[in-house]
């Protein structure tokens, strides 16, 4: 049996930017039928005990994450379980994670590259030096060797931007997520990532991210979901 998660939301109890309530989130979710959410406020997550006994109170699996800023862009981060200093550099965030057994995604890394809404800040390359044209190009950037995913289907990346992303994971042959990054009720749910296993757990959730058994999909509010590829 499949599992569809949102590996990617933000609500307003730990995200200033978001208007999107963890109680709408919820209810969102049972609507589309998402199974999963991951809740990854920025750079620090909810707290175990509060987390935990918010997810009692609802029949939906829930994941404790974190958006992380560092100096090679935004980070997704499972398994760790509170803010470390020090993290906002990438190469310490690694030895974090890995000390916690813990996955990292790198988030919408090519934000910004082709973004005509007059968004022209570039996660990955805030010097404007050596911005990539190809998808070679982008492939060399330092953030792909500490890095386990790459989020290629984000909600709020434009069409052309999450294509670069997928054919450079593509070439570099790294596991694909997808996550609506949803700050708001609409939002919830544009990109998701469909497992090939059952997931119901913080724990089997991990394992399932290190095994590569998924996928990045779109067109769950449509009720047509298919493979971003």
């Amino acid at each position: 049996m499949s599992t569809v998660i949102d590996l990617h939301v933000h609500t307003t109890k730990g995200s200033s930017d978001s208007n999107l309530s963890p109680h709408a989130m919820v209810e969102e979710a049972k609507r589309l039928r998402i199974e999963g959410i991951c809740i990854t406020e920025h750079n620090a997550p909810w707290g175990r005990t509060e987390f935990e006994n918010f997810a009692k109170k609802h029949d939906l699996l829930l994941i404790r994450g974190v958006e992380v800023d560092t100096d090679m862009g935004h980070v997704l981060v499972f398994g760790l379980d509170t803010y470390v200093s020090g993290i906002g550099s990438i190469s310490e965030l690694r030895k974090v994670v890995d000390k916690n057994d813990g996955f990292m995604i790198t988030a919408h890394p090519f934000r910004g590259l082709h973004d005509s809404r007059g968004n022209k800040s570039l996660y990955l390359y805030p010097d404007g030096i050596n911005i990539p044209k190809t998808i070679d190009d982008g492939a060399k950037h330092k953030i792909f060797d500490l890095i386990d995913a790459v989020e290629v289907a984000n909600g709020g990346t434009v069409e052309s931007e999450n294509r670069f992303a997928l054919r450079v994971a593509q070439q570099l042959g790294r596991h694909k997520t997808g996550g609506s990054d949803a700050h708001s009720v609409n939002g919830l749910g544009r990109c998701v990532t469909i497992f090939q296993d059952r997931i119901r757990s913080e724990k089997s959730f991990i394992e399932a991210l290190k095994s590569g058994r998924y996928y990045p999909a779109l067109g769950l509010k449509s009720q047509k979901l298919v493979e971003y590829k």
